[in-house]
């Protein structure tokens, strides 16, 4: 094909027949199938008698054993799909009464492979919606007239096509793209820092590698990372796999692969259908990268008992050993199973390890304190070594939010340089205004900045907008300082009235008490129990003695602390606290600094210590800026009031 666009401009052409019956947002419903049936026509045209003919025995000889008859279809057809229907494109035009009816029998003759993908699409919906309207045949007609055969449109043109069709029809319904349509700019960078060290190992003649997206959507990471080994490596493989729950993406991507041909166990299968938290269709697959853009802020509630359970009874055998984040924000839940299928490192087997990228909100960095899943997930990470690096992004470059965003690169295999530290690269202000924006999406990054972006990685120097740390900078340890309850004995006729009602069988012990000691304030509790235990002899029970001090006592910091035991105070919930210290600190040496000045009677429960891990990125990367002076601010106001006077006297004459 001399030139890919004269095929898109023609399919543009006829979407504008769905003009009416369709929103421009809903084309894709009709047009993606509609591309993919016409390249299958063509792929298969020099096969189809030949398929035919094989058919018509294959049908009587094994009849009910539709695997088997695929099969040997496919060995006809040549490709890892075929169609034993009668009809082509040339022939349903034929028929126009019949056009709905022959349509859908020539889609159900195709192999098992390609109808499960028009299931999803959900594609007779749309024939039929297409037949009431009377636009049908002429849409039929119209796609006969594309020529896509393989001849003409080789399959990585065609997948060209398939891909530019697929991303502009998602900035068409730009009110939902993000959920499963991540910005060009920002999957070439991810794919760029993927590969940024393994340019000698893909140079390698031969060399075959494997990409996993759980959360595929329509195919767009997977085929931009395919695209760049075509560019940068073509003496290298890579196969992609993928799996998505939003049935129409999980058609695209699969079609996608189709198309390309790339499928690498040969059956056109490497992208499935299905949840991937409860339901991992390549469970026992491991890949060398995997890239991902989960949804940000879904909760998993739906799946919480199935996941909980693997959770509970697998542990790090599992793929969520590490912890569970909160239920309303799944992200940290989607990295685990990404590192769940990570390659180990075995170069003797050529097992070089796995790298990871993953788009992220801001959330997953800090939310949850120490001993939370979130905290326990990043320490799981960070501990192991295989946090790399964090870029955060510019704001307003996704379709549906302009919160800021941030990739993480994760490995099994950091360089030697990177043992041991943490990148993080403020690229915030490496965007350009779009001319117009889609949705929430109001900023591209250019190529040249995607470039001096992965320069800026590359290197490794700290720079203003590279800091490069020790994983132990990120942690901390939460220790609880507790402070002596203090309390003030005193007995009061409201108080009084206020325990008989609970306890009115023992109205003769508070007397002899209230008589005992008085009714002024006691500021030793120590002392004040001392005397009615020894009044009462142990007759109470615990829970009336517990609320006799409820009752009967107030805090007061002047009291005397009250005492647990010999050489222990008993601690205040009030008054307690915490103190998040850094792991690299000496903790006694910090309490004495830190929290000793202030409450002189403080101690630490080093039994409560938890470790915690949080990578405040603005943190990092906060420049003072000083305040202006006050002149200038009164000089400004100045300048306003009388712009404002002015106004109002032009409105009073």
């Amino acid at each position: 094909m001399a030139n890919h666009s004269d095929h898109i401009n023609l399919i543009w052409q006829i979407a504008d027949l769905l003009r009416g019956p369709y929103r421009p947002p809903q084309y894709e419903r009709v047009m993606l199938p509609m591309t993919v049936l016409r390249r299958f026509d063509c792929v298969l045209a020099e096969t189809k008698e030949a398929v035919l003919a094989e058919y018509r025995q294959l049908e009587v000889k094994y009849k009910g054993q539709d695997g088997v008859i695929d099969a040997k279809l496919n060995s006809i057809s040549k490709q890892q799909f075929h169609n034993h229907s009668s009809f082509t494109f040339e022939r349903l035009k034929g028929a126009p009464d019949s056009i709905a009816k022959d349509l859908v029998s020539y889609i159900n003759g195709f192999s098992a492979n390609v109808r499960r993908i028009f299931d999803y699409f959900e594609f007779e919906k749309e024939i039929e919606r297409m037949n009431e309207a009377n636009i049908l045949y002429l849409v039929v007609s119209r796609f006969s007239t594309v020529d896509l055969h393989p001849n003409n449109v080789s399959n990585t043109e065609m997948g060209t096509i398939f891909e530019h069709l697929i991303r502009k029809f998602n900035e068409l319904a730009n009110e939902t793209a993000g959920d499963h349509f991540t910005p060009r700019e920002v999957i070439r960078l991810m794919v760029n820092l993927l590969f940024i060290n393994d340019d000698k190992l893909l140079t390698i003649p031969g060399t075959i590698r494997t990409m996993f997206d759980p959360c595929c959507g329509t195919g767009g990471m997977l085929a931009e990372a395919q695209a760049y080994i075509r560019a940068h490596h073509q003496q290298a493989t890579l196969y992609t796999y993928g799996q998505d729950y939003n049935k129409r993406a999980f058609a695209t991507a699969a079609s996608d692969m189709l198309i390309k041909e790339v499928a690498h166990n040969g059956l056109g299968e490497n992208i499935k259908y299905g949840d991937s938290l409860v339901d991992d269709q390549f469970s026992s697959n491991r890949f060398d990268y995997v890239i991902s853009n989960p949804p940000f802020g879904v909760d998993w509630k739906k799946q919480q008992s199935e996941i909980t359970q693997e959770y509970e009874k697998l542990g790090l055998s599992g793929r969520f050993g590490a912890g569970l984040p909160r239920v309303n924000d799944g992200a940290l839940l989607f990295l685990q199973h990404m590192i769940s299928k990570f390659e180990p490192v075995d170069e003797a087997n050529n097992k070089y390890g796995s790298r990871l990228a993953i788009v992220f909100s801001g959330s997953p960095l800090f939310t949850g304190g120490a001993g939370s899943g979130e905290s326990n997930i990043r320490r799981w990470i960070i501990e192991n070594d295989w946090l790399e690096a964090i870029v955060a992004l510019p704001e307003q470059m996704f379709y549906n939010t302009g919160i800021g965003t941030y990739i993480w690169i994760v490995t099994n295999r950091k360089e030697q340089k990177k043992k041991g530290k943490i990148q993080l690269v403020d690229a915030r202000e490496y965007y350009v205004p779009m001319r117009r924006s889609l949705g929430d999406k109001r900023r591209e990054i250019s190529e040249e900045q995607i470039a001096d972006i992965v320069r800026l990685y590359g290197r490794f120097d700290a720079t203003d907008k590279v800091k490069i740390f020790k994983n132990t900078n990120f942690g901390y340890t939460r220790v609880t300082v507790e402070r002596p309850l203090r309390l003030r004995y005193q007995m009061t006729f409201e108080d009084k009235a206020r325990f008989l009602n609970a306890f009115p069988h023992l109205l003769d012990d508070v007397q002899m008490i209230d008589k005992t000691l008085g009714r002024e304030p006691m500021s030793d509790w120590n002392e004040a129990e001392k005397q009615i235990r020894k009044l009462l002899r142990l007759k109470w029970k615990n829970t009336e003695h517990k609320l006799f001090r409820d009752v009967f006592t107030q805090r007061d910091p002047k009291a005397v602390p009250v005492r647990k035991g010999k050489n222990d105070y008993e601690p205040d919930p009030e008054l307690r606290d915490f103190e998040n210290i850094p792991l690299e600190e000496d903790i006694e040496v910090y309490f004495k600094r830190e929290v000793l000045p202030h409450v002189q009677d403080a101690w630490m429960d080093r039994s409560k210590d938890k470790v915690g891990y949080e990578i405040n990125f603005n943190r990092f990367f906060y420049t003072y800026q000083p305040p202006r002076q006050l002149e200038v601010i009164d000089q400004e106001l100045k300048v306003v009031e009388e712009e404002i006077l002015k106004l109002l006297r032009e409105v009073m004459r």
